[in-house]
């Protein structure tokens, strides 16, 4: 199969790599084939593309999510540069509430990583000139934007970077911890 998951410790949480083709001249990649990525239970319907650009290694862009009915399943992805990808499982219920897993996913490696409804993402650019694409299955809704604190003592995340480093923006300084987060996701059930 030229379509391969890689094991996580979060349930439901799937890094993927796809067959690459290279030669002298560079590589080839099919980096999303709704059949291919059926066979692995990789099976939505995916709406919209999405792309960010980050100037500067350290910049931290997270933990973001959206409440429901408006949750967003995601396949992400860099196609420049590289990140450390976070995932949060903020599913209530679920054998993995509460804890995190981080990701190297970079142009080199080529992975991607399926995040599902329920969980809030984060991602710390690693090198400069990150661009960072993502497939979702549904649309912005400024209404049901959340998120919770990257430096949440109680989950630990573990940056790969000095925090006092980072270059973050306003709005993701001053989520709400986990624990007091506005969250209605129940394993399960979305």
């Amino acid at each position: 199969m030229s379509v391969n998951v890689i094991p996580t410790k979060l349930r439901d949480v799937k890094l993927i790599e796809t067959k690459i083709y290279g030669d002298h001249r560079g590589y080839f990649t099919e980096t999303f084939t709704r059949n291919k990525f059926q066979e692995i239970g990789i099976d939505y319907d995916f709406n919209q593309d999405n792309q960010s650009f980050s100037l500067e290694a350290g910049v931290l862009r997270g933990m973001h999510y959206q409440l429901a009915p408006y949750t967003q399943t995601k396949l992400v992805r860099v196609t420049s540069g590289v990140v450390y990808d976070v995932l949060v499982d903020m599913r209530k219920g679920s054998p993995t509430y509460g804890e995190w897993e981080g990701y190297i996913l970079s142009e080199f490696n080529q992975r991607q990583l399926l995040v599902p409804r329920g969980f809030a993402h984060g991602f710390l650019t690693l090198t400069p000139n990150v661009k960072f694409a993502y497939k979702v299955d549904g649309y912005y809704e400024p209404t049901a934007d959340r998120g919770i604190s990257f430096n949440d003592t109680n989950l630990g995340i573990n940056w790969p970077m000095a925090l006092d480093s980072l270059t973050i923006s306003d709005k993701d300084l001053h989520h709400p911890t986990l624990e007091g987060s506005e969250n209605n996701f129940v394993y399960g059930e979305i």
